[in-house]
């Protein structure tokens, strides 16, 4: 039975009183695999750059392009499908995305795995602009944080062990069975979500508006803003962490100062899972002050590996529940149009992702790797102050 509660279109479980877990936890698996297969290649470039005859420069448009299926096809597929039923739906779009993932497994042609990967990436992106409102959907209106924190789980891990474990198969097997080993997953959990979660209904005509006006409405386009000023600050940083650690001297290395933050964001979404349905707006300027916090200890502890792995820790925990946080934020602005104002989310990622890249390159043609934290601090002070500014209209507080 679909019911409104806070102006979200939700189905009520037979009893509010239980959470979905399993149902969550197996969203939280698709997280897991649409991160994982869009940072993948990053850990394979030498491996799939010798197995293709090809430049390093050239795989790594194989992440571009996986961004730029999202940022291009998101918001249309959402705003097109919004009628459907989202079970059906959310099977149809892993299909897609394991297909694709799969050409790209077996692609002998360079062209042919960059279309095969803009094709993930679309279907990547149009799964991340439902699972927000579907699991807020699932679950009892009063544990939306609850949910969202458990389905947001996802996503640090596949940022903490995806890329790794993928480099790993690379080394001891070859590159494709990397992304072979993450269609079969992909596969593993379409049989899971049709076992454990629940339908949910699409959204009846009367109430779906064109795509700018949910665009504009209320709070909207504030959490968009802040989403790419706190993404740019985090990727400019996370993108380049191996010029900043060059430039401490502690001897830490990549893998390890990664693996510390995306330990640590799970401890941000648990925090996050804890105090989200109570207390959305302290939680998030405290996570924007703790980030900026975190990055100034990155530039002034640089010579300490204790300060910078204690500063790491501090900016995988407040970042770690942006996320979730950023969505609640997002689902509640677009209210009954929530499906569509989540898929902006990842086009403002990857814009924020992409910007990244180029913004970092050009600080470090002129300053060396310790204006990376400074910048990751001006731009987390932005962010702070906007979540500030925008607390009536964007960030509600808690029920």
């Amino acid at each position: 039975m679909s019911t409104i509660t806070g102006q979200i279109p939700v189905t009520t479980p037979a009893d509010e009183r239980r959470l979905p877990v399993a149902a969550l936890l197996a969203l939280a698996l698709v997280g897991f695999i649409l991160v994982a297969m869009e940072t993948m290649p990053a850990g394979l470039l030498p491996d799939i750059a010798a197995g293709m005859a090809t430049s390093e420069g050239t795989v790594g448009l194989f992440v571009s392009a996986y961004a730029l299926g999202t940022v291009i096809v998101t918001v249309p597929a959402i705003a097109l499908t919004r009628r459907y039923r989202r079970k059906p739906f959310l099977l149809v779009s892993v299909a897609g995305l394991t297909l694709a993932n799969t050409v790209t497994a077996i692609s002998p042609d360079v062209a042919f795995s960059l279309a095969s990967r803009f094709v993930a990436g679309a279907f990547s992106g149009t799964i991340w602009g439902m699972l927000a409102a579907y699991a807020i959907g699932i679950s009892p209106p009063n544990r939306s944080g609850l949910a969202l924190s458990i389905m947001s789980t996802g996503a640090p891990l596949g940022f903490a062990f995806g890329t790794p474990l993928g480099a790993f198969i690379g080394s001891v097997t070859a590159w494709r069975w990397s992304f072979a080993g993450l269609s079969l997953l992909a596969l593993l959990v379409s049989f899971a979500i049709l076992a454990c979660v629940p339908d949910s209904s699409g959204m009846p005509a009367a109430t779906r508006l064109p795509l700018r006006k949910v665009a504009r409405l209320q709070g909207v386009p504030m959490v968009l803003i802040v989403i790419v000023v706190w993404m740019l600050a985090h990727s400019t940083l996370y993108t380049y962490v191996a010029p900043y650690l060059r430039m401490t001297d502690t001897g830490i290395t990549p893998d390890l100062m990664l693996l510390v933050y995306g330990l640590a964001s799970l401890a941000g979404v648990i925090i996050t899972g804890v105090f989200l349905d109570r207390y959305p707006r302290e939680l998030l300027h405290l996570s924007a002050a703790t980030f900026t916090a975190a990055a100034v200890a990155l530039l002034l502890g640089h010579t300490s590996a204790l300060a910078v792995l204690a500063a790491a820790v501090l900016w995988g925990t407040s970042f770690g529940g942006a996320s979730p946080q950023l969505q609640n934020a997002l689902t509640h602005a677009g209210g009954q149009n929530a499906d569509v104002a989540n898929s902006f989310l990842p086009v403002a990622f990857n814009i924020a992702i992409f910007g990244a890249g180029i913004f970092g390159a050009v600080l470090l043609t002129a300053f060396d790797g310790l204006v990376l934290p400074l910048a990751m601090a001006g731009l987390g002070l932005l962010a702070l102050a906007l979540t500030v500014y925008g607390r009536r209209s964007a960030f509600r507080a808690g029920d």
